[in-house]
């Protein structure tokens, strides 16, 4: 193992030198120093010409707010949910407990090759050959050397024992610099180019908890550190290279503030209960908190009203003996749908609730001396959200929801509260 580690430690320096000879080289030229390849933003909003622009929307047309906006708030929660991992674990453990697959190992260079496919069929991309290879090979060598540092410090175990390498996850790292790279170089051409390789590099994520090699924190914290090493090895490679090189000049785009906030978005939070499990007048239990993930969307006909819905997985450990949780937790598996409520406040900023109805799956639950069986019943939710716009096509949605379930228990009349809070990362559609 470590006559391995070596081994690609040596390829990587390896590749930062070939890089670094090959940028020099081209940068040896005298050309202008400018990067013609940054977007341009314009923000509008309805009185645009009385109203001054908010200062926190300024602050997204600089070049340091297009190399963060999506990799700090990933690594930002990766270390928020560390504390939390083994929540989330349950639900790989309560639904999908025997699954296996080696797609994933693939999957995270999927992107990656597509983008060499296109330039190879003479697709214009943003890059020439040069400079999309010297900028390829500087974000690897970055990344690989954050991830490998990160992974013989932290010497965090994985999910399933089988060493003490898990985090931070280098297949997410992967997934996600490829994804970057491809949308860098061919995002012009459609959003749903990057559409489809940050959801190639989500599917990657996801399975690495799926497949028990990784806990939920490796592979957010990986997924930033892959989106920032790729912004990192391309601001080299543009500083090196300058004008040169530069096929494909990037178009501005414009957020309006009043279109329609249509999305549709991966939902995950904490499952906090309010009420206690109660399965008849003589049994009641205490419960701790769990996990909930899904997919939440919705369709607006105007910038302040419109329809969707959300289906979720969810868990929460039932306490039976003081502080001791049930190996078996109370599950629910939940859709709803209804009214999405939308209320812009700047051209990045909105804020929102809504007002669902919806149909619970409970699955049987076995507990100490008791067996409670399945059960579906209707169920109730609101809640508050606060979105933010980080391009025209993505946005991460703060929210906070509070449902009303009925009891899992048909000798219960009782109806339980609960509350998730979380993140969602969302496109818009």
């Amino acid at each position: 193992m470590m006559q391995h580690r070596s081994l690609v430690l040596r390829l990587r320096t390896l590749v930062i030198l070939v890089a670094l000879m090959a940028a020099a080289q081209a940068s040896a030229q005298t050309v202008p120093d400018t990067l013609a390849a940054t977007p341009a933003l314009t923000l509008t909003a309805p009185d645009s010409t009385a109203q001054p622009t908010p200062r926190i929307d300024r602050l997204s047309s600089t070049r340091l707010y297009q190399m963060t906006y999506l990799g700090v708030p990933l690594v930002a929660a990766g270390l928020l949910v560390k504390g939390q991992d083994a929540h989330f674990r349950g639900l790989r453990h309560d639904y999908l407990p025997e699954y296996r697959s080696h797609v994933d190992d693939g999957m995270q260079f999927l992107p990656g090759l597509v983008m060499i496919g296109l330039k190879t069929a003479g697709v214009e991309s943003r890059s020439s050959w040069g400079r999309m290879i010297a900028s390829g090979a500087l974000s690897a060598a970055i990344m690989g050397s954050v991830v490998e540092s990160i992974k013989l410090t932290s010497k965090v175990e994985r999910p399933d024992g089988s060493d003490n390498h898990s985090f931070p996850s280098g297949h997410t790292a992967t997934a996600f610099m490829t994804a970057t790279m491809l949308s860098k170089e061919y995002g012009h051409l459609s959003p749903w180019v990057g559409i489809g390789a940050y959801s190639v590099a989500t599917t990657t994520g996801l399975m690495r908890v799926v497949n028990n090699k990784h806990w939920l924190s490796d592979v957010l914290t990986g997924a930033g550190i892959g989106i920032i090493s790729t912004e990192l090895g391309y601001w080299v490679a543009d500083r090196l290279f300058r004008d040169r090189g530069i096929t494909h000049h990037s178009t501005a785009y414009t957020l309006d503030m009043m279109r329609r906030p249509s999305f549709l978005g991966i939902y995950v939070g904490m499952n906090i209960p309010l009420s206690k499990y109660d399965i008849d007048e003589q049994h009641e239990f205490r419960t701790s908190a769990g996990s909930t993930a899904g997919v939440e969307g919705a369709y607006f006909f105007t910038p302040y009203v419109g329809v969707g819905g959300r289906v979720t997985v969810t868990n929460t450990q039932i306490i039976t003996d003081g502080n001791v949780a049930e190996d078996h937790t109370f599950d629910a598996v939940s859709g709803y749908a209804g009214a999405y409520f939308s209320l812009p406040i700047t051209p990045r900023w909105q804020i929102g609730t809504k007002a669902l109805a919806g149909y619970v799956h409970y699955p049987r639950l076995r507990l100490k001396n008791m067996d409670i069986g399945t059960r579906d019943s209707a169920t109730f939710g609101t809640g508050v959200s606060a979105t933010y716009r980080a391009t025209d096509h993505y946005n991460a949605r703060f929210f906070v929801d509070y449902n009303l379930l009925p009891s899992h228990s048909r000798g219960s009349r009782e109806w339980m509260s609960t509350l998730a809070a979380g993140l969602s990362f969302a496109v818009a559609i």
